[in-house]
């Protein structure tokens, strides 16, 4: 059993072994903040990295849930029968949605982080841990692997509590918001001051914390999601710094190559949403510039193809055909129609086709044709659009 100590320094750190992760981390977080994107992708985005977060958070504890059962929790009108882990991730929405609306920079102070933790506990683990209460005496909590134990409940416990606020609200300040982060996120977790929902409040925090470098709204990145795929590496982490005596490096290192890889993770997701953008103006543009009845006709359902693909990116074939029946169901032969206009798309260059391992075929979507199609080109090709027979698709 590995006990809690007060550390004689709440922020100490190697700056050498960080300088390079932490400086891949910051660029990374600029290339994030620079790129452009709609206001209206920012709901779709929000809800994606939350839904992320609090997979990662709760699962990170050893919630088991399907992702229908996680849909249904996070639900604004769910069924009423949760598992204790379903309540655990409503739970932790709430929390999440509530960090959002906070002003960017909020004070660090005993008020928030307890309220935090009664919006993580309650509903969903206050039929034993009462809600922003620290532990009393003899109320002590082990963790970990290797077990650890956390600070003494009761006086031992409020006084580290304090002692990491100031910290926060002082030599944390003289630091990168980034390293800001992650510290209050270890200590926290280190010190266990709650009955339960430590790791849950410690990884909202540090959420909260990266508000501060400009990872809100529709840039909140999922580090939850981050910590769970490398759950060994992380609980290794959280071990090694505590038997340094609290010299952050490890932790550090991991936590910053995390916010690297999950901003560039949102930095292509953002990028695709830019590309759709896109592909779907020069869509409407060109085909819409197409002068005859009949082809204004094709034209047409081959853009409700497209529509498809852009919310999809790519589909089997047979999940296509059903998907698009009602465009087709009053043509004589709907199949070899529907096969006619992905070959005329394949022409165009706007999809390719492929065959899987199973044998199937599928349409992708190429996102790149908006940069790669003039309007000189495209009415040329439309002149030569290929016979359907002529089409890999049919045999």
């Amino acid at each position: 059993m590995i006990k809690y100590g007060t550390p004689r320094h709440w922020i100490h750190y190697d700056s050498q072994a960080i300088f390079a992760p932490l400086v891949e981390a910051k660029a990374r977080v600029q290339a994030l903040t620079d790129l452009p994107y709609q206001r209206s992708w920012v709901e779709d985005l929000q809800a994606i990295q939350l839904k992320r977060e609090v997979a990662g958070t709760s699962r990170i504890e050893g919630a088991d849930f399907t992702e229908r059962e996680l849909d249904a929790a996070l639900d604004e009108t769910p069924d009423e029968q949760f598992t204790r882990s379903q309540r655990q991730a409503r739970a932790a929405v709430k929390a999440y949605r509530w960090i959002a609306q906070l002003p960017s920079a909020p004070p660090i102070d005993a008020d928030l982080i307890q309220h935090i933790h009664r919006l993580i506990v309650t509903d969903a683990d206050d039929d034993h841990c009462p809600p922003g209460q620290l532990r009393r005496r003899n109320q002590n909590v082990t963790f970990g692997a290797p077990r650890h134990r956390g600070v003494a409940g009761g006086g031992e416990c409020v006084e580290a509590f304090t002692q990491l606020i100031k910290a926060a609200q002082g030599p944390y300040l003289q630091h990168d918001p980034l390293i800001q982060a992650l510290a209050l996120h270890y200590h926290f977790a280190a010190m266990h001051p709650f009955l339960d929902g430590n790791g849950r409040t410690a990884r909202a925090l540090e959420a909260l914390m990266l508000q501060r470098a400009g990872l809100r709204d529709a840039l909140f990145i999922a580090m939850s999601n981050y910590y769970y795929d490398e759950k060994n590496n992380y609980l290794a982490a959280l071990a090694e710094v505590r038997r340094r005596n609290h010299d952050l490096t490890p932790f550090l290192v991991l936590g910053l190559k995390g916010i690297a890889l999950q901003c560039k993770r949102l930095s292509a997701e953002i990028r695709t949403q830019v590309s759709k953008a896109l592909f779907r103006d020069a869509m409407y543009d060109l085909f819409h510039r197409l002068q005859s009845k009949r082809k204004r006709v094709i034209a047409q359902r081959q853009i409700e193809i497209l529509k498809l693909l852009l919310r999809e990116d790519s589909m089997e074939l047979s999940a296509l055909i059903a998907a698009t029946r009602q465009f087709y169901n009053a043509l004589k032969n709907p199949v070899h129609a529907l096969v006619r206009d992905l070959s005329q798309l394949e022409h165009l260059t706007a999809v390719t086709f492929r065959r899987d391992a199973n044998n199937s075929f599928w349409v992708d979507l190429r996102l790149e044709w908006p940069t790669e199609i003039t309007q000189t080109t495209f009415f040329e090709r439309v002149k030569n659009f290929p016979k359907a027979k002529t089409s890999p698709l049919l045999p």
